[in-house]
């Protein structure tokens, strides 16, 4: 069976003939981006043999996050050849939303990609948002030459609200949490103490990345814990590690 053409808003990615789909992961994208910001991130997931939906920016008002959680859960029942593990994976506002919306709608996994931090946004202009999003030079060019995409977008303050719900969250399902140590929007401390409030999540700071985590100079690298993540959450028991180093000089 064939899953139903999504509207043109989003992007989906499905594994290469022949192989069998190993999960289903659902990309929420954040503030000025579209999904086709995330072409990159989900062709490699699904080179992977992992079925991949990206969905466009949530709105960022708090009292609209029932309306977001039902349209992600129409989202999730629209992809008709989808199998489990499902995995939520949301950047910036995309992460916000999926952390404050975890609990209700019960995945398998999360991944947390820039969270952004308390009163973290300022007045950018292109070049400097560039600086603060990414230093990949191909990303860069996909930013720009997307003319969906909004300049400015890192401007917009994200309402205390929903990082309250975001940062406050002790959802059971296991966590990922991605974080570029060049993040300027980021919050360590915040989440240092989402990490620790969790039951079940791992904290990775990615060295050298900045906000856009998923799309910077180390996506390769990302995109491959990523998906350590996803065989992980597949193994029995879940979560163990898959390859365990037993000596080593590095």
């Amino acid at each position: 069976m064939t899953s139903p053409s999504p509207p043109p808003s989003e992007r989906d990615f499905t594994a290469p003939p022949g192989l069998r789909t190993r999960g289903t992961v659902v990309v929420v994208a954040g503030r000025g981006e579209t999904p086709d910001s995330y072409a990159r991130f989900g062709a490699r997931l699904a080179a992977d043999a992992y079925r991949v939906r990206v969905l466009p920016a949530p709105d960022l008002d708090p009292a609209d996050l029932p309306a977001f959680v039902a349209s992600l859960s129409a989202a999730i029942d629209g992809i008709a050849d989808r199998v489990g593990p499902l995995v939520l994976v949301g950047a910036d506002t995309g992460a916000v939303a999926v952390g404050a919306a975890v609990a209700a709608l019960q995945p398998d996994g999360v991944v947390l990609a820039g969270l952004p931090g308390y009163d973290t946004h300022r007045v950018l202009g292109w070049d400097e948002e560039l600086d603060a999003r990414t230093h990949c030079p191909v990303h860069r060019g996909v930013l720009t030459g997307d003319t969906a995409v909004r300049p400015g977008g890192l401007a917009t303050p994200v309402p205390a609200g929903l990082l309250d719900a975001a940062y406050g969250s002790t959802a059971e399902p296991p966590h990922l949490l991605l974080v570029g140590d060049a993040d300027p929007l980021a919050d360590r401390a915040a989440l240092g103490r989402l990490a620790k409030a969790l039951p079940s999540v791992r904290l990775s700071v990615v060295r050298g990345a900045h906000h856009d985590v998923l799309n910077d100079l180390s996506h390769r690298s990302v995109a491959a814990h990523v998906v350590t993540f996803l065989e992980a959450l597949r193994g029995t028991p879940p979560l163990a590690p898959v390859v365990e180093t037993e000596t080593g000089t590095w």
